[in-house]
């Protein structure tokens, strides 16, 4: 089975909140939340993706973002490869382009929340980022 490449953003604001998006109920996954991003296209880089599909989900303009962690994670009916960035510099306010429901979360907070099984592990590492464990002290 060939992994469906996917660009995701861990999009933090200046008050090191994190981005959150729910996923549409008809979807695979449906229901549960996610970090916003997207398909890569066939000859697209990942920053090229991560940009364009943030644009089209979010309306923001990422103007930096570094490489986190590659995921990959085989659900059985779908093998997902997620290649996921750190983007803590943006223009515009992030809407729901798509009609999902966003929301801006603390760090500690992620925990609260329902997640794929192909992102815990990105929960995971980032809950242990010391701005979280400065907010939990």
């Amino acid at each position: 089975m060939v992994p469906v490449h996917v660009a995701v953003g861990v999009i933090l604001n200046a008050s090191q909140q994190v981005l959150i998006a729910r996923r549409p109920v008809d979807s695979h996954q449906g229901g549960l939340w996610e970090f916003p991003g997207g398909k890569v296209e066939a000859g697209e880089s990942l920053e090229k993706a991560l940009f364009r599909e943030l644009k089209e989900e979010l309306a923001i303009e990422v103007s930096e973002c570094s490489a986190l962690v590659t995921i990959e994670h085989d659900y059985g009916d779908k093998l997902v490869q997620l290649d996921v960035c750190m983007v803590r510099a943006f223009t515009g306010d992030a809407i729901g382009v798509e009609g999902q429901v966003l929301r801006w979360i603390g760090l500690g907070q992620l925990g609260e929340y329902q997640f794929p099984a192909a992102n815990k592990p990105i929960v995971e590492l980032l809950t242990a980022l010391p701005e979280c464990a400065s907010l939990s002290s």
